[in-house]
């Protein structure tokens, strides 16, 4: 019997795929230096054979188990690898999808451990495995999760959450920090630090000063446009108002756009690109933070320092490093 099942969806991110298989491989050849049985994993997919994975990679699994297999297995999800909201929602709402929800529901209902990274996180919210509990997700889609989850407890800043058998991870090369973090809670500290050590990876608590704004839009013309004109207008941020007139269209419109394509509203928008462009002169210039806060629009650095602290869990002086 496996130890960990990996539930893999068509077009699921390679590298969170691969990620796992190696990690594991990593574990399963050092576990007996430590004395512990190693892990034994199995790929299964809601369509048996060989699965598409991003960036043209396959990989062939079981289909999915019709009943759930004895011994209480790890159940791991991989991103989704899907690039805006809209596509997200479409995706949870497949035959596909719909079939893993439900095979995880009935596992979570039993007691089993459940992890998923990235969008993936969100297959997890919309069948109710995360009523109640905390988790986290890709920051970028934390608005929809909301949506689908409202009784989650959503903490976007951290990079792994642990809450009873479900452990959840952020955007999708968090899925590395998840692997980690599972290797703990099911093998002990030990053989975590040894794969950590052998494949140079360790665990990163937050993803919050990962976060840009022009990331958001993914491919959507009207909010790369959006953020555009409140790049260029900058120091003087425009009003969501203005904005709409200048895109010719009312403010409702404008927001369900936005909304739709990003998870977030376009106050929430226009607030990213400032922080956006206050990291990138932070990074790339030597002006103080006071000159940084009013290049930005910002009253003071004080100001800056607050939201910074608030959405990247940073402070000026760490995002310089």
């Amino acid at each position: 019997m496996p130890d960990v099942i990996l539930v893999v969806l068509p077009g699921a991110y390679a590298s969170s795929v691969a990620a796992t298989l190696d990690v594991l491989a990593a574990a399963a050849a050092l576990a007996p230096g430590l004395s512990l049985a190693p892990p034994r994993v199995r790929v299964v997919a809601p369509q048996a054979d060989d699965v598409a994975l991003t960036s043209g990679l396959r990989i062939a699994a079981d289909p999915l188990p019709d009943r759930l297999p004895a011994g209480r297995p790890l159940w791991i999800v991989p991103g989704l690898g899907t690039a805006t909201a809209s596509a997200t929602q479409r995706l949870l709402e497949s035959e596909p999808a719909c079939r893993v929800g439900a095979l995880l529901a009935r596992a979570s209902r039993r007691g089993d451990e459940i992890a998923a990274s990235c969008a993936a996180v969100l297959l997890l919210g919309k069948h109710r495995l995360l009523d109640g509990r905390r988790a986290t997700c890709t920051w970028w889609l934390a608005d929809l999760l909301r949506a689908v989850a409202p009784s989650c407890a959503i903490e976007t800043q951290r990079m792994v959450v642990e809450d009873g058998p479900l452990v959840t991870a952020g955007a999708a090369m968090a899925h590395v920090d998840l692997m980690l973090a599972l290797l703990r809670r099911r093998y002990g500290r030990p053989l975590a630090e040894r794969v950590g050590q052998v494949l140079l990876i360790e665990s990163r608590p937050l993803q919050g000063r990962f976060v840009q704004a022009d990331l958001l839009a993914l491919g959507d013309e009207l909010v790369a446009e959006l953020e555009a004109i409140v790049r260029d207008a900058l120091p003087r941020a425009p009003s969501v108002g203005a904005v709409a007139q200048r895109l010719a269209m009312s403010t409702r419109t404008l927001s369900r756009r936005v909304k739709a394509a990003t998870g977030r509203s376009p106050s929430q928008l226009v607030q990213a690109v400032r922080l956006t462009a206050a990291r990138t002169l932070l990074q790339t210039s030597r002006l103080t933070v006071d000159e940084v806060a009013e290049r930005v629009g910002y009253q003071d650095a004080a100001s800056l320092r607050r939201l910074m602290r608030r959405t990247m869990s940073a402070t000026p002086t760490q995002l310089r490093i």
